[in-house]
C-alpha cells in the first residue's frame, strides 16, 4: 500500500513556477548609452560629451583654441578650458 501511495505521488506532475516578469524600465530610468565619445570641461564651467575630435582653432591677435567637436545636442564646437 505504502509503495502504491509512493508511486502515486511522485507520478504527480511538479508545479513549476514561472519567474516574474520583469518591467521594462521608463525612458527616464534607462541608462544613457554612450557612443564612443568623452567627457570634457567646458570654458563657461559646465562638462560636456563630445564624440569628435578635439580641434585646436586660430583666434584672434594670434591666440589658440581649443574646441571639443560633435557634443551632445545642437551643439556642434565648444570651447574647451585649458
Amino acid at each position: 500500500m505504502k509503495t502504491l501511495a509512493l508511486a502515486l505521488v511522485l507520478s504527480l506532475p511538479v508545479p513549476r513556477l514561472a519567474p516574474p516578469a520583469q518591467l521594462s524600465p521608463t525612458p527616464s530610468q534607462q541608462a544613457v548609452k554612450h557612443k564612443g565619445g568623452q567627457w570634457y570641461f567646458a570654458a563657461n564651467g559646465h562638462a560636456v560629451y563630445c564624440y569628435g575630435p578635439v580641434i585646436t582653432m586660430p583666434q584672434a591677435q594670434g591666440l589658440l583654441m581649443k574646441v571639443a567637436t560633435f557634443c551632445r545636442g545642437d551643439r556642434t564646437m565648444v570651447p574647451l578650458k585649458d
